[in-house]
Formats: C-alpha cells, structure tokens, sequence
C-alpha cells in the first residue's frame, strides 16, 4: 500500500511543477512577445481626446500622453470618478492641462452635446481615439433613443462622435483617429440587415461590435484619404479591466483567476494605442489593423471594403441627421 502511496505522491507532485512549469513559460512568452511603444516623441501643442479615459487602458492612455505633454480631454460617462481619476494623472504627469467633458456613448444627446462644446472651445484636434467600450452579458438594454446599448456604445456612438468632430480633425491635420477593436472580431458577424439588433443576445454583439469597429476604421481610412486625417484600429490584447465585470458570476471566477494569469495589464494594453496616436513609425498608416505596436492581417471576411462601405451606408441612414457632416 505505501507503494501506491508514493507513486500518487510523486505522480501528484510532478503534474503540480509541470502545471506550474506550463504557467511560468506561457507568462514569459506573452511577456516576451507584448508590444511596447517605445516612440520618444513630445506631444506639447497637440490636443488629444481619449474616450472612456477614466479606466483601464484608456486611463492608462491619458497618463502616457499628459507625462508628454499633450493636452489630453478625457471624454467620460461618470464626471465624478473621471474628475477624482484626472487629479491623479495631472498630478503624477505635471501636466494640468488635463480636462473632463461629459460623453455619453449611449446618448445621441450627450454626443452631440460633447461634439458642440469641443468644436467651440477647442481650437484644434491632433488625435480622437475611440477607447470606450460596454460588454452586457446577458440582459438586453435599449438606449433612450431606440438603439441596442452593446452596439450603440461600441459603434454608433463613435461613428456619429467621428462625423461631428471630423471638420476639426481636418483643419488640424496630419490627425489621426485610432480605434480600439479586438481579435474577438472573428467570433462574429455584423447583420447588414439588422443594423440595430436589438433582440439579439448581449455577450455576442460585444464581438460583433468590434467586427464593426474594423469594418468602420477600414471604410473610414478609404474616405478620409487625401484629408491628411488617418484611421487605424487595433487589438490591444485581453486585458484585466473592467470590462469583464457584467460575466455574471459564478461564470466570473474562473475568468478571474485566467486574467491574473494571463492578460494584459492596462498599462500593457495601452501600449498599441499609444503607438498609433504618436509614433512617427505610423504616419502613413491608414486603414491598418494592429495588434502589439505592430501591422497584424484581418480576416478576408472583414477586409472586404465592399462589405464596409455597405455597413458604413447602414449606420450612417440610422445615426445622422441630414445637416450632419458627412465623411
């Protein structure tokens, strides 16, 4: 019987060191091959707005671009953590030039609204990035104004914010927009004919919306050429963020204890939209898809400029208003 014992013994021990052999080699692969932005460059004269800049990746984005100097607009939802949030980062940056406007992606009202006192107050825009970003679960939510909150937040939401702040952008060229996307786009699909899925499930249109920020960033790039203004997305990797607070628990525990152990931190996953707001690596950069601080190829799917020019024609009949800009 002591035979079997220390057999299970050893057998128990050598699968506990191979597990942990497995994690320690996974976490200094994906330390080794996550991308860092390593651009130098100043940003003091440049206006950036940073949407949902409050936490995670886009607070971490902010810090970056105020300890170079930009004046960076922090574009939020909630005025009372975002003012607490950019006391910090003004501090910690020495910049002061740290602002905080009321947006609000799920509010047709709110965006316009923003759009309205940034064309009035700000005399020149440098860099839009399109960092905020919902994922509901399970409930469905409807947005005041009739739009499915997943995809209102994720996608129209900006695409309107784009068309209202693109005659700034343009005046302030070479601009750039940069929009924050996810390899979870190859888990869906957009419906040309169901734009504003509103009865479809929640977990799924979070992929689908990031299939439509590609789709967006790509039809995008393809009219704003010759603007001066370009348009690039990316994935910024799995990151231990807040966005993964709606998984409904006891769904959520696993899902924990995978992010401690193998996604990004903010801080990392901020790194690639950094690179696309800054880099001089990137200045002719359009229409590009990158995933850590490096160009990354779509699925044919995606890239399909026909299919993003339809979509574009979609989205644009069911957010703007006919004195709107169009792109």
């Amino acid at each position: 019987m002591w035979i079997l014992e220390d057999w299970c013994y050893h057998v128990t021990a050598g699968g506990t060191l191979l597990s942990l052999f497995l994690v320690l080699a996974a976490k200094l692969y994906l330390s080794i091959t996550c991308g860092v932005c390593f651009s130098k460059k100043d940003m003091n004269g440049k206006t950036v707005i940073v949407t949902g800049a409050n936490s995670g990746i886009g607070m971490e984005t902010t810090l970056d671009l105020a300890k170079r100097g930009a004046r960076v607009i922090m574009a939020c939802r909630n005025m009372i953590e975002a003012t607490k949030v950019r006391n910090t980062i003004a501090r910690e940056a020495k910049n002061d030039n740290v602002v905080v406007r009321k947006l609000d992606l799920s509010s047709v009202q709110s965006i316009r609204e923003f759009a309205t006192e940034i064309n009035w107050r700000e005399p020149r825009l440098d860099v839009l990035i399109h960092n905020a970003g919902t994922a509901n679960t399970f409930t469905k939510m409807v947005t005041e104004d009739g739009f499915e909150m997943t995809m209102m937040t994720n996608m129209f939401g900006p695409f309107l914010l784009t068309h209202l702040l693109i005659d700034l952008l343009k005046k302030s060229a070479p601009s750039r927009i940069v929009t924050v996307a996810s390899e979870l786009y190859r888990l869906a699909k957009v419906n040309l004919d169901n734009p504003n899925p509103v009865n479809s499930l929640p977990a799924y249109l979070y992929y689908s919306s990031k299939y439509a920020n590609i789709l967006f960033s790509l039809e995008l790039a393809h009219r704003l050429q010759g603007t001066g203004v370009t348009a690039n997305c990316l994935h910024p990797g799995l990151i231990d963020s807040g966005i993964w607070r709606n998984v409904p628990c006891p769904l959520n525990i696993p899902l924990k204890i995978i992010a401690k152990l193998f996604f990004k931190t903010p801080e990392e996953g901020a790194q690639t939209t950094i690179h696309l707001a800054i880099s001089d690596e990137v200045n002719e950069a359009n229409g590009k898809y990158f995933m850590d601080c490096k160009e990354h190829g779509l699925a044919s799917d995606v890239s399909d400029m026909g299919k993003a020019a339809k979509y574009w024609e979609k989205i644009e009949a069911l957010i703007l208003k006919p004195t709107d800009p169009r792109i």
